[in-house]
């Protein structure tokens, strides 16, 4: 009888391995993809002779738009952790690419906006994305479809990783 509780215990792992593999490749896809982004940014300013600032701060400024924002309502959204996001305003604030001022409902919370040099740097991560739709069409072949596919996994999979660290699982 042991026996057979062992034979059905490796089954089972055998028919979990090629899902454990599948979500561990899409984990590091997942990760890659986010760093290689990241140098397409940097290859991007650095054509434009931009080295002032770095291709995390760009996207932070992308992602503040033109909307008057909270480091807290940054972090919420998920787009950066505590620290991380606290230094990067830090910087972009003495770089002048942001401005902040302190809310008046709650003298603690400070509100960030973009300057107009964050805005420049904004557009051009803008344009850098606009030049990027037609070769994903043609040469990838990716169409609206295939990222509403990609987006809604990639938004459930957000959640479940939300729900375990939210409640514990």
């Amino acid at each position: 009888m042991n026996t057979h509780v062992n034979t059905q215990a490796h089954a089972a792992e055998e028919a979990a391995a090629p899902m454990k593999h599948r979500y561990l490749e899409a984990v590091a896809l997942i990760d890659r993809a986010h760093r290689r982004l990241l140098e397409v940014v940097k290859a991007e300013f650095e054509r434009h002779g931009r080295k002032d600032i770095n291709p995390v701060q760009a996207l932070l400024i992308y992602n503040i738009g033109d909307e008057e924002l909270s480091a807290g309502e940054l972090k919420a959204r998920g787009y950066y952790q505590g620290s991380n996001v606290s230094y990067n305003l830090k910087k972009l604030v003495q770089g002048g690419y942001v401005s902040h001022q302190r809310s008046e409902t709650d003298r603690r919370a400070v509100r960030v906006k973009l300057t107009e040099k964050g805005q420049q740097v904004r557009r051009m991560v803008d344009e850098l994305y606009e030049r990027q739709l037609q070769p994903i069409r043609q040469v990838m072949g990716m169409d609206e479809e295939e990222f509403e596919r990609l987006n809604k996994a990639l938004k459930r999979l957000e959640r479940f990783w939300t729900d375990q660290v939210l409640y514990r699982l």
